[in-house]
C-alpha cells in the first residue's frame, strides 16, 4: 500500500560526553557562533546501518561496502554487485526501476551516474526524495568541548629522537568531545516527490509505501542508539516527533528547531512543547495525528499538542 501523507517532525540525539558528528580535525562540528551541530549525513547513516542490519531483505544501496580486496566499490561496481544481470545496462527505464528497488533510494533520494563502456551508454538519473533531513543544532544550552589526550599501543616508527613521543615511546594521540548535547534534526517527508521518476520508469517502479514508512519510523526511533562505537558512545536516540498531515492539506509548517526547549527537571530531561502546540493549533483541520516517542524513565514531555499519543520510544 503506498504512502501518500505529507509528514513534518524531527528527530532529537543526546550526547553524553560523546562525539556524535566530528568534522576532519575531529572535533564535534559547530557553527560560527559556537553552536555545535551536526550534519543531516551523520544520521542518515544511523538509519541505512540500522535498516541494513535490521532489516536485510531490504536492498540499502548507498551504504560503504568492500570488494575482496578491502577496497570499497566504486558507483559503478555497488550497482554490479547489487544487480548483476544489469551490470552493463543502459536502459534508463531499467537503471530506474532498479535503484527505486533499494530503501534508501526510495527514502532520501539520489544522483545516480553510472558509467558505461562508452559516452553513450552513460545512464544519469536524478531522484528527488521525499525524506528530507536538516541539520541538527544543539539546543541545550551548553557547548562545552573538551580534548584528552590517548596513548596507542604501538610506537610510532617515523618519529626522531628531537620529535615529541620520541622514537621509543608509545604513540600519543588526542580526542575531542561534547560534554552535553541534545541535537535536534528537522525532516520533513512529501511522497510526492517521487512521482515524476515512477511515472517515468513506468510499471513497476516501486514508490514509496506504508511499509518504508514503517521502518524509517523505526529507525528514526532506534538508530543511533543501535550505531554504537568508541567515539560515539554516549550518543543515544532521545526523542521523535511525528505530524502527519490529512491527505489533502497543502498546509507547509515551519523547521521544529526554535520550537522546542529543554531543561534539567528533577534528573530527567523536560522537553517543552508548548510552541509546537500553539502551531498545531492553528492547524487542527489539516492534521490527521501526532506522536511523540520518548523514554519516560529519562525524559519528560511538557505541553504536548492536543490529542498527541505519547509514546515509548523503543
Amino acid at each position: 500500500m503506498s504512502f501518500q501523507n505529507r509528514v513534518f517532525g524531527c528527530v532529537i540525539v543526546k550526547s553524553i560526553n560523546s562525539n556524535y558528528n566530528a568534522d576532519f580535525s575531529h572535533q564535534p562540528r559547530t557553527l560560527p557562533d559556537g553552536t555545535v551541530y551536526a550534519t543531516d549525513k551523520a544520521l542518515k547513516y544511523a538509519i541505512k546501518n540500522y535498516l541494513k542490519d535490521i532489516h536485510p531483505d531490504e536492498k540499502v544501496f548507498y551504504f560503504k561496502r568492500f570488494d575482496k580486496e578491502f577496497k570499497p566499490f566504486s558507483l559503478d561496481e555497488a550497482y554490479a554487485d547489487m544487480f548483476p544481470d544489469h551490470a552493463d545496462e543502459k536502459n534508463k527505464t531499467i537503471v530506474a526501476k532498479d535503484i527505486l528497488s533499494c530503501l534508501d533510494i526510495r527514502l532520501f533520494g539520489a544522483t545516480f551516474a553510472k558509467k558505461g563502456k562508452s559516452k553513450d551508454s552513460n545512464v544519469a538519473i536524478s531522484v528527488h526524495g521525499p525524506v528530507q533531513i536538516n541539520h541538527g543544532v544543539n539546543i541545550w544550552h551548553e557547548n562545552n568541548i573538551f580534548s584528552e589526550q590517548i596513548m596507542s599501543p604501538f610506537r610510532n616508527p617515523k618519529a626522531s629522537d628531537d620529535e615529541e613521543g620520541k622514537s621509543d615511546a608509545s604513540t600519543l594521540g588526542r580526542q575531542s568531545k561534547l560534554q552535553e548535547g541534545h541535537y535536534l534534526h528537522h525532516f520533513s517527508i512529501n511522497p510526492n516527490n517521487l512521482k515524476d521518476i515512477t511515472v517515468l520508469a513506468g510499471e513497476g517502479a516501486a514508490s514509496i509505501s506504508l511499509d518504508d514508512i514503517t521502518k524509517l519510523k523505526e529507525a528514526m526511533r532506534k538508530g543511533v542508539t543501535y550505531y554504537d562505537s568508541a567515539a560515539k558512545a554516549g550518543t543515544d536516540n532521545e526523542l521523535l516527533l511525528w505530524v502527519q498531515l490529512k491527505k489533502d492539506s497543502k498546509v507547509v509548517l515551519p523547521n521544529f528547531n526554535r520550537l522546542i526547549t529543554v531543561k534539567k527537571d528533577d534528573n530527567k530531561m523536560a522537553f517543552d512543547f508548548a510552541r509546537v502546540a500553539s502551531l498545531l493549533d492553528k492547524y487542527t483541520n489539516d492534521v490527521e495525528s501526532v506522536e511523540i516517542y520518548y523514554q519516560s524513565e529519562n525524559t519528560k514531555v511538557d505541553n504536548p499538542p492536543a490529542n498527541a499519543q505519547l509514546l515509548d520510544l523503543n
